[in-house]
């Protein structure tokens, strides 16, 4: 299921490929596929399966550093009941939650 936005970008773009396959303007098709990749952005992350280094790429605020902490918060006391309970791990504030709203999911 986590590869599926690839498999969604691979599958639009060799659509989009057979279009445009007799045109002049046409990019090499790994170009396309690395700009849409790189551009997608994560709707949610889950806090209790993302790794440190998901943490740290898909949520506003948090580096490494605060991703690991997260991480090892969450083998230290088990996984995570509610949003508001990333407020106690060190670093983590509300801001960071109110940046990152609708991102984090359980």
């Amino acid at each position: 299921m986590k590869n599926l936005p690839r498999y969604l970008a691979i599958s639009t773009l060799f659509l989009s490929s057979l279009f445009y396959a007799f045109s002049s303007y046409a990019e090499p098709l790994g170009e396309q596929v690395d700009s849409i990749i790189e551009s997608k952005t994560i709707d949610q992350v889950n806090i209790n399966q993302a790794s440190a280094e998901d943490l740290a790429k898909n949520l506003n605020g948090i580096g490494l550093n605060k991703a690991k902490k997260i991480v090892e918060y969450r083998e230290k006391f088990g996984p995570f009941v509610s949003i508001e309970q990333l407020k106690e791990v060190s670093g983590i504030g509300q801001s960071i939650l109110d940046n990152n709203a609708g991102k984090l999911i359980l």
